[in-house]
């Protein structure tokens, strides 16, 4: 018999935004329980140093801000399960989660599911992503680490213009690079790139690898037209080609915009059914930081009390 889990508020998704959801939840009494997904921690985990979240001053590891997270809401008894949603019911109340090892079933429900970077997928790329060695999806995030070096952003969308704008305010240079011969982007940002004299675009290349022992030391570019193949030495290679939002089991149930991203009602994480919830990164393809996350897991939480309140 598959085990039937039932809770006031289901949280789905262990990172920033569902943490904090689950703190605020447990604290009112309500007795979450979250889901964790396959990647308890979210983009975090991969995040070696994180210096720009409140409280750290001396930084602190992203595996490191996600266990003190985990700490605080088990602290508030928030209980965790270790599974994946794989199919979603939001048709009735309770709404229900299948998950690979339990059903969860919830009165309210808060989607924290995230968002995942795209990636090259070149196994030195992983290699060094996953080891901190200078490969990276956020320049917000990671960019004070590469100051007075050389750098390269991949992409031709905003995302890229914005990151690569960026990285010239404290990087010695800016490689953008692009495989076709034009960009994507919005004709003001695209301009802005064009204008910055730390700022060198290689149209028409791509990059085939990465190259480095333990950290970055240049990348190898390909002419997409040629086939020509040149090295180029940066210390830090940052990821600029989107992200996908982890919402495809609530397709056909929740609106989402065209990429997929879950829409809320303007200035509130609530979406169009009632008592159901979203926030952090699957909901916000703007700011994708820990702090707007973790602010919107509050709000979820906060909201979700509220409509328990109102419809005991």
């Amino acid at each position: 018999m598959r085990e039937r889990i039932h809770s006031k508020v289901l949280i789905l998704g262990a990172g920033p935004a569902g943490y904090t959801a689950a703190i605020y939840a447990a604290r009112a009494n309500l007795e979450p329980i979250m889901v964790c997904g396959p990647e308890p921690g979210g983009q975090l985990t991969t995040t070696t140093e994180v210096e720009n979240y409140p409280g750290f001053p001396k930084g602190i590891t992203g595996p490191e801000m996600m266990e003190e997270f985990r700490q605080q809401a088990e602290r508030f008894g928030t209980v965790l399960h270790y599974d994946l949603g794989v199919k979603a019911d939001l048709s009735q109340r309770p709404f229900t989660v299948e998950g690979e090892s339990a059903t969860y079933t919830g009165d309210t429900l808060i989607i924290a599911t995230g968002a995942s970077a795209k990636w090259l997928g070149l196994p030195n790329e992983q290699r060094l992503r996953l080891s901190g060695g200078g490969v990276t999806a956020c320049a917000t995030c990671d960019g004070a680490f590469y100051r007075n070096q050389d750098v390269v952003v991949i992409g031709g969308g905003d995302t890229a213009m914005e990151e690569a704008t960026f990285l010239t305010r404290m990087c010695r240079s800016v490689h953008l690079i692009h495989r076709r011969d034009s960009f994507r982007a919005s004709k003001i940002m695209q301009q802005r790139v064009l204008d910055s004299p730390k700022i060198t675009v290689h149209w028409n290349r791509e990059v085939v690898d990465v190259l480095g022992g333990d950290r970055v030391v240049g990348v190898r570019l390909q002419d997409t037209v040629t086939g020509a193949q040149e090295d180029l030495a940066v210390t830090g290679v940052f990821l600029a080609i989107g992200h996908n939002p982890n919402s495809p089991i609530f397709k056909g149930q929740l609106a989402m915009d065209e990429a997929g991203y879950l829409q809320t009602i303007p200035g509130s994480a609530a979406t169009r059914v009632p008592g159901v919830f979203a926030c952090g990164d699957v909901a916000d393809k703007v700011y994708r930081q820990a702090v707007t996350a973790a602010g919107t897991g509050c709000m979820a939480a906060i909201e979700a009390e509220r409509w328990l309140a109102e419809h005991a």
